[in-house]
C-alpha cells in the first residue's frame, strides 16, 4: 500500500493529537493563527462550484449540470435526489464540536440537515446492509491504492444511533454549505476525528464489507474507526 510522506514533526503532532487535547476556544487572532498553522485538508482537484439556489453544479470547464445525490449498493429502492429533494426532507438542526486528528478543535458549530436515518429508510436498505461508503465530487489523480476520488466508509450502527448525532448537512450557521465546508452536502460525525466528516458527498454506497477511506488508504497512521478520545470531548 502506498503511504504519502509525513514530516517527522506533522507525524508527532498527529501521534500526539490522537491523546492530547487542544482547545480551539480561543480569540479570533489566535483562531487565525492555528488555521494558518492546520489548513482545511482538501485533497480533491477539479471541484465544481455549487448554487443553492438553482441546485446546479458548475464544473471547471464551463459545463454545469444539476447536482444529484444518489443512494445505491444493497439497497431496494435506488434513490436520485437533487438538491430541492434533500431539502423537502425532515431537517434537524444542531450544534456540534469537530476534532480534529491534528490536534485543534472547533466548537459549538451549528448545523442543519438530514439524518441518515432518513436517507437509508428511504433508499430502504437491505437487512444484509453494514456499511456506508461516502464519495465525493472532484477527483484524486494520485489518490493511494489507485483511488480516484475521495471516499470515507462508517458503520451504518453508527451513523443511525441517535447519540452520535452523524448528519448529512446541508446547512452551516443556518446558511447554504459554502464551498470550503463541503457545498452542497457533507458528513458531520461530531464523535469521530474530523477526516471521517467528508465534504462535496454525492453519492452514497450501502455494503456489507467496510472499506478503508482516503486517509485511511494513504497512511494507517489514520484509523479506519476514529473516535474522538474520551478526555478531548467537553461534559454534557
Amino acid at each position: 500500500m502506498p503511504h504519502l510522506p509525513f514530516s517527522p514533526l506533522r507525524r508527532a503532532l498527529l501521534l500526539g493529537a490522537l491523546t492530547l487535547p487542544v482547545s480551539i476556544a480561543l480569540p479570533a487572532p489566535a483562531r487565525a493563527a492555528m488555521r494558518r498553522a492546520f489548513p482545511t485538508r482538501t485533497v480533491e482537484q477539479d471541484l465544481p462550484a455549487f448554487s443553492a439556489r438553482t441546485g446546479m453544479l458548475e464544473f471547471p470547464d464551463g459545463t454545469d449540470a444539476p447536482f444529484v445525490l444518489r443512494i445505491d449498493g444493497l439497497v431496494r429502492a435506488p434513490a436520485a435526489l437533487a438538491y430541492a429533494d434533500l431539502t423537502a426532507l425532515p431537517q434537524v438542526e444542531q450544534t456540534s464540536d469537530m476534532h480534529c486528528v491534528e490536534g485543534w478543535s472547533v466548537q459549538n458549530i451549528m448545523w442543519g440537515g438530514v439524518r441518515l436515518k432518513t436517507l437509508l429508510e428511504l433508499a430502504q436498505a437491505e437487512e444484509a446492509a453494514r456499511y456506508v461508503v461516502f464519495h465525493a465530487l472532484g477527483a484524486t489523480p494520485r489518490g493511494p491504492d489507485g483511488l480516484r476520488a475521495y471516499v470515507e466508509c462508517m458503520s451504518i450502527a453508527d451513523l443511525t444511533d441517535p447519540a452520535q448525532d452523524c448528519l448529512l448537512a446541508l446547512r452551516i450557521g443556518g446558511a447554504p454549505l459554502p464551498h470550503d465546508r463541503g457545498a452542497p452536502a457533507r458528513l458531520v460525525a461530531p464523535y469521530q476525528l474530523a477526516y471521517k466528516s467528508i465534504k462535496f458527498v454525492h453519492r452514497l454506497e450501502v455494503t456489507r464489507e467496510a472499506r478503508d477511506g482516503w486517509w485511511t488508504a494513504a497512511n494507517p497512521i489514520y484509523p479506519r474507526n476514529a473516535p474522538v478520545p474520551k478526555r478531548r470531548l467537553r461534559a454534557p
